[in-house]
């Protein structure tokens, strides 16, 4: 079992990634550290371009995807 942090927007996500039995955090409130992987929404771009990487984890941009897609994105970037 993976823990995966994922924005709050994303409910259906966090709901996908329990059923396939991955443990899901809060974005805001993980120690992202200590995740395996992030689920953001992509809503919150950096408009200059400029991004701090606060985790070594893979980071997943949820825009314009299914559930079943990103939870299958997931499943690749920790295999």
């Amino acid at each position: 079992m993976a823990r995966i942090a994922v924005e709050n927007s994303l409910q259906d996500v966090k709901d996908a990634l329990q059923q396939n039995g991955h443990e899901v955090v809060s974005v805001d409130n993980a120690n992202l550290q200590n995740c395996d992987c992030c689920v953001i929404s992509g809503q919150d771009k950096d408009v200059l371009g400029i991004a701090e990487t606060a985790t070594k984890a893979s980071v997943i941009n949820a825009q314009g995807m299914t559930s079943d897609q990103i939870v299958e994105r997931v499943n690749q970037s920790l295999s």
